[in-house]
């Protein structure tokens, strides 16, 4: 078994849809980024990269390519999860927090551990999503911009 984490903040801006774990939400303010920036999604993906030790989602994906201009994160996340089986890993499970004062994230968690789920080729019950403020500190608290943190425990495929 190895264990890897995963950790991203993209800063919110007018003009930009907000998608988080591949779920659009409806929210005055979208999250700025090369791709849809959904950091629920790239803290899992480099959780994943990270327990292979196959670096991270910049380096496998990066900014300054223009064919990653405005990708789904969820697109990302299975052609990481391509490298990782690739290597002779499975996923067992994830464990993952959201970090924003706003939206209310709670009605959206399903669906978004579903999509996780789903491209990871297993059972949602595999996958964990939480969400949690910051009492009103730092750039997340300040409603500047929401953080993702992520945890994967993989084990060599059968």
């Amino acid at each position: 078994m190895r264990i890897g984490h995963g950790y991203d903040v993209h800063r919110l801006t007018e003009g930009r849809s907000l998608v988080l774990g591949g779920v659009t939400i409806d929210n005055p303010k979208g999250l700025l980024g090369h791709s849809d920036a959904d950091v629920l999604l790239h803290a899992i993906t480099d959780s994943l990269l990270g327990a292979a030790a196959l670096g991270d989602i910049g380096t496998h994906f990066p900014p300054s390519d223009d064919k990653y201009k405005d990708a789904s994160s969820i697109e990302l996340l299975k052609s990481a999860y391509k490298l990782v089986r690739d290597k002779g890993y499975k996923v067992m499970n994830i464990d993952s927090t959201i970090v924003c004062e706003a939206p209310k994230l709670l009605p959206h968690i399903p669906m978004m551990r579903d999509n996780v789920a789903k491209a990871l080729g297993t059972a949602a019950d595999m996958i964990n999503v939480k969400a949690t403020t910051e009492e009103g500190l730092g750039f997340t608290g300040r409603g500047e911009a929401i953080a993702a943190h992520a945890i994967a425990l993989i084990e060599a495929a059968e």
